[in-house]
């Protein structure tokens, strides 16, 4: 994948400090969570203490009401630890869940606001990746990373201090293979930071192909593709396998090496005791005291090297997070835009320019002006930037040159939410939402009712097919409209852009998949909806133009002319041509 980050040897604390701040609003519950670590991760060492002082103060000497009272000591403290770890467990839980929640909010309402230009250089994989498996990733650095890699220091440096104030020399000794093992650590950090970002690619690769698999199933099918799908798709797979067995490899080398040093430590201990327990130097207790010490000394050794992975995993994840949340692909509303209710005057456009990469010019120097209730036709061949002139009037990107206007007012000096509720769009490919066919309707925006979506319906000839479907206006399309036919989905879709009853109406090539039969029905209720309302109609199709009050015609991003239908016939020009050539081919066909 492109430009993706990457592993880095070194933490970038910056990006960290930056990652934290979404615990600022838990600070109260994180600074309970670090008492209760500070709390329990003393307890764990006080144990092997008193067990020294157990054996050889009431054991040895035969002491056994006292070695009653410190049993019950022990279970005391266990119990207690048990308690602290329980509470410390369900803090750090709930603290990660909600941190996940916000971060997951804030990605996925900075992702709705981005242009469709983000969407169009950006695989749907990608994004899909960012808010669900990079933001999982950080669960256990907000669950249990943090705070628990206090925890571990925390434990290190008591266990030390216990050490030390029960024998200098067997401290001394225990720590002797610590250097190893921070090799080992080294190296095992430096191994599985590397697979874990290959692995983190992967997985972004697979949901890439995935959804690009299942958007366009059909055509798989219907060209017996399925072989080479499956083929590229084992090849994935079997690539994110490998890097899973590779990560597999390395724990398995890891965690015994960490035994055996552990081993290596009891040794030690055991040999200097074999020497000295009988001279006095050393006591029973201090053998069974330092074998725990040494247990618990290198479990929080462990768990921190797991911990520096965990933390170097949530960086990677945050930078790639914090790379979609930085991104400012963004049609900004001007500092003074203003609010915008009904069309008055009418559209002007006035020496558009208008490229979608900035290089290659998509629009060039287009001026044309549509009046309050005019019916106008975009009419050109494909890519002579029809389709573009709708998404600058509908500021789904900048344009480059020029200026449109509404009433004589810069869109750009119009708030965005305010213009697309008075512009109603009817696209050529419709999508529609597993939700209801009156949710599809409606899409639950404020002030339409289920008697407006049903008086839509009616005046486009929907409603007698949809009350037909199984359970009428609350028949569940599923996904992407699957139960209707491609129709039936554009009627939908006409209701949907008309119950808002919008200033102007774009059909956006609306009519190229409709059957003859719903192009009919649709046909037959056009002309009344269309009425009073200013319409900006593309097609291809220069049958369903022939009654627009003025065609404006575009060749390569330039307007070739402008008139009726009739007047442009009479010049012999570009629309002439298009016109003797398609329906010579409809003849033909």
């Amino acid at each position: 994948m492109q430009n993706e980050p990457t592993a880095k040897n070194k933490i970038d604390y910056g990006l960290l400090r930056r990652l934290l701040v979404f615990l600022k609003p838990y600070r109260f519950h994180l600074i309970g969570a670090i008492l209760l670590t500070l709390s329990a991760s003393a307890l764990g060492p006080l144990r092997p203490f008193l067990t020294r002082i157990a054996v050889d103060e009431h054991i040895v000497k035969g002491d056994f009401p006292g070695l009653l009272k410190f049993t019950g000591l022990i279970l005391g403290l266990l119990f207690l630890q048990g308690i602290l770890q329980y509470c410390l467990s369900l803090l750090m839980t709930w603290i990660g869940q909600r941190v996940l929640l916000d971060i997951r909010n804030k990605l996925y309402r900075h992702a709705e606001g981005l242009s469709l230009r983000y969407y169009d250089t950006t695989p749907v994989g990608r994004i899909v990746t960012r808010v669900t498996s990079d933001v999982e990733v950080l669960n256990e650095l907000f669950s249990s990373g943090v705070v628990l890699m206090i925890s571990d220091v925390m434990v290190i440096v008591w266990i030390l201090t216990f050490m030390w104030n029960t024998s200098h020399e067997l401290t001394l000794l225990t720590i002797t293979v610590l250097p190893f093992l921070l090799i080992a650590s080294f190296i095992f950090r430096g191994k599985v930071r590397k697979v874990y970002d290959k692995i983190r690619r992967q997985v972004a690769l697979m949901n890439a192909f995935v959804n690009e698999f299942v958007t366009g199933i059909s055509i798989v099918q219907l060209f017996r593709q399925e072989r080479r799908m499956q083929k590229q798709f084992s090849e994935i797979n079997a690539e994110h396998r490998r890097l899973q067995d590779q990560s597999i490899m390395y724990y398995a080398t890891f965690f015994p090496v960490v035994e055996f040093l552990s081993a290596v430590s009891l040794s030690i201990i055991v040999w200097y005791a074999a020497g000295n327990i009988a001279s006095g130097v050393m006591t029973i207790g201090m053998l069974i005291a330092f074998s725990q010490f040494t247990e618990m000394f290198f479990r929080p050794v462990r768990d921190l090297t797991e911990k520096y992975n965990t933390l170097q995993s949530s960086i990677v994840a945050s930078e790639r997070i914090f790379n979609l949340l930085d991104t400012t692909m963004r049609v900004h509303d001007a500092p003074d835009a203003t609010p915008f209710t009904r069309l008055q005057q009418g559209i002007e456009f006035r020496n558009v320019n208008f490229s979608y990469d900035g290089t290659i010019p998509i629009l060039r120097d287009v001026s044309f002006s549509v009046t309050k209730g005019q019916t106008i036709a975009l009419v050109g061949a494909t890519g002579s930037g029809k389709s573009s002139i709708i998404n600058v009037l509908s500021r789904f990107y900048e344009y480059q040159g020029g200026d449109v206007r509404i009433d004589g007012q810069s869109i750009r000096s119009i708030r965005q939410e305010d213009l697309r509720k008075r512009i109603a769009i009817v696209l050529q490919d419709v999508f529609l939402f597993s939700r209801s066919v009156a949710d599809n309707i409606s899409l639950d925006r404020d002030g339409i009712t289920r008697a407006d979506v049903e008086r839509a319906a009616v005046a486009l000839g929907a409603d007698a097919f949809i009350r037909r479907l199984p359970h009428g206006y609350d028949t569940n399309v599923r996904e992407r409209g699957a139960v209707l036919s491609v129709g039936q989905k554009q009627l939908i879709s006409f209701c949907r852009a008309l119950v808002t009853d919008p200033d102007i109406l774009i059909l956006d090539e609306a009519t190229s998949n409709i059957d003859t039969e719903t192009e009919q029905i649709i046909e037959r209720s056009i002309s009344t909806l269309l009425q009073g309302r200013t319409s900006i109609v593309v097609a291809h199709r220069l049958s369903t133009i022939q009654r627009a009050d003025a065609i404006v015609v575009l060749h390569r991003g330039e307007i070739a002319e402008v008139g009726t239908h009739q007047e442009l016939l009479q010049r012999g020009g570009v629309y002439a041509k298009l016109h003797a050539l398609q329906f010579a081919s409809e003849s033909t066909s």
